[in-house]
């Protein structure tokens, strides 16, 4: 039986590539597609990137109970992880992977209980999370202030997590990833 793996961490910490890097080991996993109501950007893809909805099929869902957990992040502009791409990939025989916040997260866990292992990737510090993002050379300042005050909040949450991944060596910290989630599908 399918297990499922949570990803929670500040925007910059390096989560994603983590990710990517976890999909590419022989453990079984597929990534769990979000929902939103945003348009794509880009070259996005319905049912690759995301599964792009109206917020009106978005609220609708809410309503029906397709969601483990969701949350309107601004105006009519929610992302959420529908059951039914969960139940896909567990009939799959498949471990599933999340990306996710960190109270979308442990919204997961909680549903999921010991199935489920909630992993948080820490960043060193603020000071180095900035630096980092500043060097992406993607944002502007104002963009780079909100996302450390958020990271700031998102941390608040780690001890919540089963386990805490501090991302000070990238590649210790994919090892002691890769070493925690085979030990995790073993059990």
């Amino acid at each position: 039986m399918g297990k499922l793996i949570i990803f929670s961490a500040p925007s910059g910490t390096g989560k994603s590539t983590i990710v990517r890097y976890l999909l590419g080991k022989n453990l079984k996993l597929q990534f769990s597609i979000s929902a939103t109501s945003r348009l794509p950007r880009g070259e996005e893809k319905h049912g690759k990137e995301y599964y792009f909805l109206t917020p009106d099929e978005f609220r609708s869902h809410i309503k029906d109970g397709h969601f483990l957990e969701y949350e309107e992040v601004y105006e009519d502009n929610y992302y959420g992880t529908l059951k039914s791409e969960v139940d896909r990939i567990l009939n799959s025989d498949n471990n599933v992977m999340f990306d996710v916040d960190c109270v979308g997260g442990l919204a997961i866990k909680k549903i999921y209980g010991d199935r489920a292992i909630s992993i948080f990737i820490m960043p060193p510090s603020i000071d180095e999370l900035r630096n980092r993002l500043e060097s992406r050379g993607t944002d502007s300042p104002e963009v780079i202030q909100n996302r450390l005050d958020k990271a700031a909040h998102e941390m608040s949450y780690a001890s919540q997590f089963d386990a805490i991944i501090m991302n000070d060596d990238f590649d210790k910290a994919k090892r002691e990833t890769v070493k925690l989630i085979r030990e995790f599908i073993d059990q």
